[in-house]
């Protein structure tokens, strides 16, 4: 029979990449989500019956323990970027990890993932920085053996961030740039996903890995990446930092709504660690945004995607 693995917060922009690669390489796959309809989207992506979906809270131990039964791996993709809807990063990323890797442990799963980011921090300046940490900890204190992966900012067709900022551009007579000089690694979600699918079938994959991609560029390089794949030529301006604070605790900033903190996570480069293992030692060569982003960012060219990029 086919190894199981269990998907909690399967359903996501990580999780349905996830999900894809795990269904190639012939793994049976039970998506745990609070709301089992947005996961039917899914079960395309696999053979008759491969892909499945339970629901599932994080945050109520029973609904994960029943999620892990039978399960021979499990990932946990489960995060939140601002405390909403009644979601606190204290009940998802720090406890809910904990019960993730808890209930994993009590039904003797074989492999277990947590999903974190670069940022993780229990000196974080920022709740989720905090959160993420503590999250980590109570993973391996309830399951040692346990891989945490934290990448940096993930990129991809579907995300949430080239395309926000694609459609900003289209529509703004200038283009605000917040934090300008903070520096990220972004990494492919394929990749991301690679290695997870990697780490659920080695033998040792235990401790802490940091995901990047080839480059390290600043959120003002980004930005402009992304203006010039689109076709943009509006002129760029920066937003102070004092103003971007003020405005941030009203939870907004120009293009975008973005917490107080958001904004403090945004005060610290995004980059691996060095030290660290990351993609290379698990054998996949990262790719860059520059390589697969204008694929998806030509549709947000003036004149459609057979326009020419400025």
């Amino acid at each position: 029979m086919s190894r199981l693995v269990t998907l909690i917060g399967g359903s996501g922009f990580v999780g349905t990449a996830l999900a894809e690669n795990l269904a190639r390489q012939g793994w049976r796959i039970r998506v745990a989500v609070r709301n089992p309809a947005r996961a039917m989207r899914l079960k395309p992506l696999g053979e008759l019956g491969q892909i499945s979906a339970v629901q599932a809270d994080i945050r109520i131990p029973d609904t994960i323990r029943r999620a892990m039964e039978g399960a021979d791996a499990a990932v946990n993709l489960v995060g939140i970027l601002a405390e909403k809807g009644g979601q606190r990063f204290a009940d998802v990323q720090a406890k809910g990890a904990g019960i993730a890797a808890t209930a994993a442990a009590l039904a003797g799963v074989r492999a277990f993932v947590q999903v974190s980011a670069i940022g993780a921090d229990p000196a974080s300046p920022a709740l989720y920085g905090r959160s993420k940490a503590e999250g980590e900890a109570a993973v391996l204190a309830a399951f040692p053996a346990a891989a945490v992966v934290r990448p940096s900012l993930i990129f991809g067709a579907e995300d949430g961030f080239t395309n926000r900022f694609a459609r900003l551009m289209a529509l703004a007579p200038v283009i605000p740039v917040i934090a300008s000089a903070t520096r990220f690694q972004p990494v492919a979600v394929g990749d991301v996903a690679q290695a997870i699918a990697v780490l659920l079938q080695r033998e040792e994959s235990s401790g802490l890995w940091e995901l990047g991609g080839p480059d390290i560029l600043s959120m003002r390089e980004i930005m402009q990446f992304i203006a010039r794949e689109t076709g943009q030529s509006k002129p760029f301006v920066e937003t102070p930092d004092a103003v971007a604070r003020l405005l941030a605790a009203f939870g907004f900033l120009p293009g975008a709504p973005l917490t107080h903190d958001q904004y403090l996570m945004l005060q610290r480069d995004n980059v691996a660690n060095p030290a660290l293992p990351g993609l290379a030692d698990l054998g996949i060569t990262a790719a860059a945004l520059a390589v697969l982003a204008p694929e998806w960012l030509a549709r947000y060219r003036p004149g459609g995607r057979f326009a020419t990029a400025a």
